[in-house]
């Protein structure tokens, strides 16, 4: 009898989280529809991770339960830790091969990296403290808040024995808005394309697993290999 009563208030924090998820990706494709003089501004590159976490933040304050819902239980920390280090060993080495083999041989220059902001800083700062910093804000912003809310509010209207763990819908904006996200496009340019199958990989695992640690481990294992192995490549 007590669970009834619990539905709305349920149904009404998912509508929320979803359409607060909705900020960085409406941001996201309206950057694209701006005037290039207009993209090259940082404030505009930075606006859909920014509005992602004010509405990671509005949305947390007013849900309970929040290490549950984006899957940073404690009790998951160990295996997150195990398998996210094997997945980001993993696909640090395979897109490693991509960066320094596959895309020189098609012809396309990668020494820009010098001239990124991660290039530029020293690598004592970089490895471990700012990518770890990074992936912990990145994964939970894309999986934790953005794929977890789309993919919740996407359960309420697919089969409830499936919809939890295969979102495809939600699976897919996430990936785009991942993917696409300005700053990134803007300072890896056409090396972005690899935060696609990242995305894919990494949002089907918290879809799976609801365990936020795995990607975290993953995504900053995976940038340790890729960064340190460039860095000596090209200096």
């Amino acid at each position: 009898m007590a669970s009834a009563p619990d539905r709305p208030a349920s149904s009404q924090a998912s509508s929320l989280g979803a359409a607060l998820s909705l900020l960085p990706v409406g941001a996201t494709v309206g950057y694209y529809a701006l005037p290039a003089s207009l993209k090259e501004q940082l404030l505009l590159q930075f606006a859909p991770q920014f509005l992602a976490y004010v509405g990671l933040s509005f949305w947390a304050v007013r849900t309970a339960q929040v290490p549950m819902q984006l899957g940073l239980e404690r009790g998951k920390v160990r295996s997150g830790f195990q398998w996210g280090v094997l997945t980001g060993l993993v696909l640090g080495v395979f897109n490693t091969f991509v960066i320094l083999v596959a895309y020189p041989s098609l012809g396309y220059d990668i020494t820009f990296l010098k001239q990124t902001p991660h290039g530029r800083l020293p690598v004592l700062l970089m490895v471990p403290w700012l990518i770890c910093g990074i992936a912990l804000f990145v994964e939970l912003n894309f999986r934790g808040f953005l794929l977890g809310r789309l993919a919740e509010f996407e359960s309420h209207w697919r089969d409830p024995n499936v919809g939890r763990r295969l979102s495809p819908l939600a699976l897919t904006v996430s990936t785009l808005t991942f993917a696409f996200d300005p700053f990134m496009v803007n300072t890896f340019r056409y090396l972005h394309w690899i935060a696609l199958w990242d995305g894919l990989i990494w949002g089907s695992i918290w879809l799976r697993t609801r365990n936020l640690w795995i990607t975290i481990a993953a995504h900053a294992v995976e940038v340790i290999v890729m960064y340190s192995a460039v860095k000596a490549a090209i200096g």
